[in-house]
């Protein structure tokens, strides 16, 4: 799990992800997802679920391939412009390049959207048809309605499960030939996903991005080979944002009741956009002696500045804020701050550099042998109104 080491020295305006961890579980692109996020502020943990088989070694797809040349399809359904740009090299690097090319424009050949069209006509074809909308829904009713009884068609798969594609077409009297482009596995390294799913499991990443179904099987898959199934799954339930490129990435998680946020343009800048809309309205915010505090996972936005605050300050923070307005004891935020001991003078001194990280006064108050408290704004706390008026 590889983490953005962006230490800030002193307040720095907020971007919309300052604040945020997001971890990426992408393979391929991951790059540029991380350059997005990174560019909005936030901080991000790599650690990728999956690996792609290279094309060039990847004996299923050669055989699929071979098959094809072998046997002609009627039809060939292209589903990603970089799947089928790769398979076209993967053949020509195979030494039947041409073979393939020859059987692709015997054939019907439909490209899903703008983009594969645009893959198709690099290769020298000229798809018959496309849709405008890049939907495989379309897809499978414009060759339902063509009929497809009898008619062999290659489907080349792009590493995501296409639930009832595949069962439609054969239960329409279609043989269906699966050309299996870019392959995954597990990824070769698995320390970095472990450390993710510890993170994931403590609630220490505010959101995870997926960008293909096997990324988020893979994670799942993983964390139950660890014991971690139910502590991950309850932290996607709850804290932890899940974020997918699409609703055939979400499949996984949806089936063991996680809810995810999709963007309705199924890209990697639609995805961002959302965390950048998702994650600040998950934010607690809280009037604190005459300021807006407002919690993001490792820093807080003070008014309009974002002051990042270390974890034991962090901890602490989040133990006054779930009783705002309330006195909490130095032996309940001892309990809260990790890994210190029974000493309650680290209390202290966490909130000493609490204090400085904050950088206002007043905003936690000392409540001489009784603990601290935040300085929530008169009205508005509630049903601890007395409670906080008696320790004023």
């Amino acid at each position: 799990m590889d983490e953005d080491p962006t230490p800030h020295a002193g307040p720095i305006a907020a971007a919309p992800l300052a604040g945020f961890t997001v971890a990426v579980t992408a393979a391929r692109r991951a790059d540029d997802l991380i350059a997005l996020l990174r560019r909005r502020g936030a901080a991000v943990v790599h650690a990728p679920a999956l690996r792609i088989v290279p094309l060039a070694d990847d004996g299923e797809l050669m055989a699929a391939t071979k098959e094809l040349i072998d046997s002609p399809p009627d039809a060939v359904v292209a589903t990603t412009a970089i799947g089928f740009r790769g398979w076209i090299e993967a053949a020509d690097g195979w030494g039947i390049g041409e073979g393939l090319l020859d059987r692709l424009r015997s054939a019907e050949l439909l490209a899903r959207g703008p983009k594969v069209k645009g893959a198709v006509r690099a290769a020298g074809l000229v798809e018959d048809w496309s849709p405008g909308s890049e939907s495989l829904a379309e897809v499978l009713d414009r060759l339902l309605e063509s009929g497809v009884a009898g008619r062999r068609i290659a489907l080349q798969l792009h590493g995501e499960p296409l639930p009832g594609f595949v069962e439609a077409l054969r239960a329409a009297g279609a043989e269906v030939v699966p050309v299996p482009v870019y392959r995954w596995m597990a990824p070769q390294d698995l320390a970095p996903l472990d450390r993710l799913l510890d993170a994931v499991a403590v609630g220490a990443v505010d959101a995870v991005s997926f960008t293909s179904a096997p990324a988020a099987a893979s994670l799942l898959s993983r964390a139950a080979e660890r014991g971690l199934r139910e502590a991950v799954l309850d932290a996607l339930r709850g804290p932890v944002l899940s974020a997918c490129v699409g609703p055939v990435t979400a499949l996984p998680l949806q089936a063991e009741g996680v809810a995810t946020v999709q963007p309705e343009r199924f890209r990697l800048g639609p995805l961002v956009q959302l965390l950048c809309r998702e994650l600040p309205a998950r934010a607690r915010v809280l009037p604190v002696a005459g300021h807006r505090l407002e919690f993001r996972g490792h820093a807080v936005i003070l008014d309009d500045t974002l002051r990042p605050v270390p974890p034991a300050g962090m901890a602490l923070l989040e133990a006054l804020a779930r009783r705002p307005g309330w006195v909490v004891s130095r032996a309940e935020l001892l309990r809260a701050l990790p890994g210190a001991g029974r000493d309650e003078h680290a209390v202290e001194t966490a909130m000493a550099r609490l204090r400085a990280a904050l950088g206002a006064p007043g905003l936690i108050r000392t409540v001489v042998k009784r603990g601290y408290r935040l300085s929530l704004d008169a009205g508005e706390c509630g049903g601890a109104g007395d409670r906080w008026a008696e320790v004023r």
